[in-house]
């Protein structure tokens, strides 16, 4: 099992406490695995829409109880990725932390992204996919070049979110069985999370994390990404079919 090639302690210090220089690198490195994480997203998107019948993928996840037994397993491999990510002695663990999670959430993605596409074609008007895309990306930038331009500490937030968090998830479940419509107000409350959850994870890059973490933290900010982009693209379809 390869270790961690650090000097002794230099795992122990969190970036706030690093030298200006071991700072910067440690985020020029979590983000650099971010955009590996996206591209690696798109590139399983890619593979799946070209090679399975997305479909058919479709309606065996989301029928009857079956999305809440998706979403079930989607939540255990979440929380085994984490912690394969989180590790502090093998920096192959990390990487198949990453790599896992980001395939898992390629896989619950499927559905909404067919819907989406689908939905496009038969509105004829703009993707909704790259626009919800191009909306993502530039609330993300927005909040991030905001997070380390102020330099603001937003962990308070730790709380809240997940407060919110799990009433999210309370509602999710009762939609699934009760079977009543999640409607837009739902979906911008999501998003609004999903920013919380960047400036909230972006703050932990910038003064909590320690210098040697930056595979965990490119798999949390990765996270909050990918459920912001879930919630724009429901955004972007409920607006075009209402048009």
């Amino acid at each position: 099992m390869t270790q961690l090639q650090q000097p002794a302690g230099y795992g122990d210090v969190i970036a706030a406490q690093a030298s200006d220089e071991t700072r910067a690198d440690f985020i020029r490195k979590t983000y650099l695995h971010l955009a590996g994480a996206i591209i690696c997203f798109i590139g399983i998107e890619l593979i799946i829409f070209q090679t399975v019948d997305v479909a058919g993928l479709t309606r065996s996840m989301i029928g009857g109880w079956m999305w809440l037994i998706v979403l079930g397993l989607f939540m255990v491999v979440s929380w085994i990725a984490r912690s394969w990510a989180d590790s502090t002695t093998s920096v192959p663990m990390q990487y198949t932390g990453l790599g896992l999670y980001v395939v898992a959430q390629a896989v619950i993605f499927v559905p909404l992204l067919y819907l989406a596409s689908e939905l496009s074609v038969r509105t004829g008007g703009s993707s909704i996919i790259g626009t919800a895309a191009i909306g993502t990306l530039l609330t993300f930038g927005a909040l991030t070049g905001f997070v380390m331009l102020t330099g603001k500490d937003f962990s308070f937030l730790g709380g809240i979110l997940c407060i919110g968090g799990i009433a999210a998830l309370v509602v999710i479940v009762a939609s699934i069985i009760i079977g009543f419509s999640l409607g837009i107000v739902f979906t911008v409350l999501m998003i609004a999370l999903a920013c919380g959850y960047i400036l909230y994870d972006t703050s932990n890059v910038m003064h909590h994390y320690r210098i040697g973490q930056h595979v965990a933290a490119s798999l949390a900010l990765f996270a909050s990404v990918a459920l912001l982009f879930w919630y724009a693209i429901r955004l972007v379809m409920y607006l075009q079919s209402e048009e």
